[in-house]
Formats: C-alpha cells, sequence, structure tokens
C-alpha cells in the first residue's frame, strides 16, 4: 500500500542531468506540496496536495519536504579519532607537518591494530548519525589500508557496512592515498595499479578509484597512471585536487574524464575553465576547509564558468569530524557563499550524479526512490540559516521511516 506526505512547501532540483550555469539555482518550489510513493518505495507522484491519489496524505504544517541528501565524499569505515591533530592545528601547527608520524598514516596505524568488528563497531554510530541529520545516500572510502591486503580488508570492511546500511552505499577505492611505511612512491603507485586495483574489481569490492594528488602525496604523473589501471578494471575514476596548493589536478582529472575533482582550494584559471567545459564535478568539502582554516576555493569562478558544483561533508578522523550534511551546507553557504538553492542541488542531484546514483536519487519526481525528507523551516533557507540545529523532522529510505521525531 502506498503512502503519502503533503507539507507547506515541497523543494526538489530540476531534472534530468547534472545542474550548471545560471539553472544551477532554480529547483521546484511548491507551496503546498506532497509526494506520494507505492508499496516498492518508489515515487508516482509529486505535486499540489489536491492532485493526489487516493492516498490520504500525512501534513506537515510549517515544514519543507526535500530529496535526502547525498553525502558523496566520506572516508569511512574508519577506526580512532584525531582530536589532538586539531588542537595541534590551532597552535600553529600546519597540516603538512602532521604528516609524518599523524595524518593519515595514524589513522592507518589504527585501522590495523582494530578488529574488524572494533571498525565496524565505530563506523556504524556514524552512519546513524548521518541517517538522521538527513543523508540517505553516500559514498565509502578505502585509503587508510597502509597496504594491498589492507586496503582491499577495508574495501570489503566497506561493503559490509553498506549491507548493513539502511542508506544506499557506493564504495571508492582510494588507491593512492598516502604512501605507506616502508616503500616508495613510485613502488606503491605500482602496486596499486597491478595489484589492489586488478584484485579488488576481481572481488567487485569497488564502484570507483580515487587518487590525491599533492605535493605530499602523489603526482600527476601517478593520477594518470592509476587512471589507466582503474580504466582497465572497468572502473570510473575521482580525484582530490589542488587541496593544499596548486598541482594542476582539477584539469587533469577533466581530461581524464574523472567523475570528480574533490576540494579545490587552490584551482587554476586552466581547471576552472575545464571543469566548466567537461563532465567531472566539482565537489566541494567546506567543513573541510573551515576546519583546516584553509583558503576557500573560488567557488563563484566555478559556478559562473558552469561547473558542475555538489557539497559533501569529507566525515574522516583528522580533518573534517563532521557527519552532518546540514553542517556542511550551512558552512558551505556562509563561507563559500552558495545561495540556499545552490546549496539544495549540490547537496542532492549534483552529488547524486557523482554516485552514479542521479536515475534514481537526489530528486522528488515519479520513478525515483522514495528517499526524502521532512525538515524544520517554511522552505530551504531554513537548512543554512541554523548551522548547528539538526532540521530533520523525518528521513524517509525507499519509502520507508528510517528516523523520526
Amino acid at each position: 500500500m502506498g503512502r503519502a506526505l503533503a507539507a507547506t512547501t515541497l523543494v526538489t532540483p530540476l531534472g534530468p542531468g547534472p545542474l550548471r550555469g545560471p539553472g544551477a539555482a532554480e529547483v521546484l518550489e511548491l507551496r503546498p506540496g506532497a509526494v506520494a510513493w507505492d508499496a516498492s518505495g518508489t515515487i508516482t507522484y509529486v505535486g499540489p496536495p489536491e492532485g493526489l491519489p487516493a492516498e490520504d496524505p500525512e501534513w506537515f504544517e510549517g515544514c519543507t519536504i526535500s530529496p535526502g541528501f547525498v553525502d558523496c565524499h566520506t572516508h569511512l569505515p574508519f577506526v580512532g579519532w584525531r582530536a589532538d591533530e586539531f588542537e595541534a592545528r590551532l597552535a600553529g601547527t600546519t597540516y603538512r607537518d602532521q604528516a609524518g608520524g599523524g595524518g593519515i598514516r595514524r589513522s592507518a596505524r589504527l585501522l590495523a591494530e582494530a578488529s574488524d568488528e572494533e571498525v565496524l563497531a565505530f563506523s556504524r554510530p556514524l552512519l546513524a548519525e548521518m541517517l538522521a541529520h538527513g543523508t540517505t545516500a553516500l559514498e565509502l572510502k578505502t585509503g587508510y589500508g597502509g597496504s594491498v591486503q589492507g586496503e582491499l580488508r577495508q574495501a570489503r570492511l566497506a561493503r559490509r557496512l553498506a549491507a548493513e546500511a539502511p542508506q544506499a552505499c557506493r564504495v571508492t577505492l582510494l588507491a593512492a592515498h598516502a604512501v605507506p611505511e616502508g616503500m616508495t612512491r613510485e613502488d606503491w603507485v605500482r602496486a596499486a595499479c597491478e595489484e589492489l586495483i586488478p584484485a579488488a574489481a576481481a572481488e567487485g569490492l569497488a564502484d570507483a578509484v580515487d587518487v590525491y594528488v599533492e605535493d605530499i602525496a602523489f603526482s600527476i604523473a601517478d593520477l594518470e597512471a592509476v587512471a589507466a589501471a582503474a580504466a582497465s578494471a572497468g572502473l570510473p575514476l575521482r580525484c582530490h585536487a589542488d587541496q593544499l596548493g596548486p598541482s594542476g589536478a582539477a584539469e587533469a582529472a577533466a581530461a581524464l574524464g574523472a567523475r570528480s575533482a574533490d576540494h579545490l582550494n587552490h584551482v587554476s584559471e586552466a581547471g576552472i575553465a575545464a571543469l566548466g567545459a567537461g563532465t567531472t564535478a566539482a565537489v566541494l568539502l567546506p567543513t573541510s576547509t573551515m576546519l583546516l582554516r584553509a583558503t576557500p576555493p573560488p567557488v563563484d569562478a566555478l559556478l559562473a564558468a558552469g561547473a558542475v558544483a555538489a557539497l559533501a561533508t569529507d566525515c574522516n578522523p583528522g580533518t573534517s569530524a563532521v557527519a552532518s550534511m546540514p553542517e556542511a551546507i550551512a558552512v558551505g553557504c556562509a563561507l563559500y557563499g552558495l545561495t540556499p538553492n545552490e546549496a539544495l542541488l549540490a547537496a542532492t542531484a549534483n552529488a547524486a550524479r557523482v554516485l552514479d546514483l542521479d536515475r534514481t536519487h537526489g530528486r522528488l519526481a515519479p520513478g525515483a526512490e522514495a528517499d526524502l525528507l521532512v525538515l524544520e523551516g517554511d522552505g530551504f533557507r531554513h537548512v543554512p540559516y541554523r548551522p548547528g540545529h539538526d532540521p530533520v523532522v523525518r528521513t524517509i529510505v525507499g519509502g520507508e521511516v528510517v528516523w523520526g521525531r
């Protein structure tokens, strides 16, 4: 039997396809609005309440119905926090300074020392927190494995976590995140290309492959090598690009047809033009920028160039211990100057595009999954207006209420 909801406002990105340029701020807004779905959890109606089929809607006065949030960049599963590193950065230590004994390698050691059940027990509450804050689909990522077998183990744990989670999950193999202790960069890239990526693909452990391009991590040549290995394995490419300094990674990722270039704090004019002209999404990670006290990316220029902008939390233990998409949206509006409608699009339809979920997620439309939220406030502008406040009244995944208050 189907169900229906109605509220003072309903907002959803238009579609189909990614939205970019001036149209990126255009959303369908109905006052009042309603949505209905069938017993299979597929949306059958979006429109004014008076146009509903026979279902008697549940009304939410003074609230807004929106698509569920899609968090397209997280580093789950992991185990252990690194709050002392944040405190050290507040005292003047840079992220580069922490890259020796701390940072990614520290999380790799913590993961190696923990049992599978300890990793899952640490990660499950974070997934639950995401659900309570409206995340109905997300990325899980490796990168803390520290070896070929360690990366495969983390990918298997990600698949186990995905199987348990109410949310739709995609797993990204962050094949080049940090050089494992005792190896050279060249040896690790060779192992990632010749052993790790083929093994992960053969076992069905990954939906994409990622590379961290930075002067303390991997090079454009490494990105190209990993891209070739990923293509041979039939896996799309993603790229951590231009976070700590300009590297040319954004334009390289676009030239390689990557699904996304993420961070972009120091993206070049050439990178902006490449993202504007191509299909590679610009994934914005504002809470990471805030907590690193970093230079914000040139978001206005990216949008003006026509880039497909997505928004995510970068949830990780080192630089963005944030699991809340409403928080990322609020910081994205305040720090990056996104309008509420631009942030809505970036956190739903365009983020779903990054995870290859845009045919079923990120929009309220007949035929899509009934993944939707009831939010406090008359209009989506209330989400960024109240940072630190969880606006979610109800989270619905596949037509089922999975969280509510």
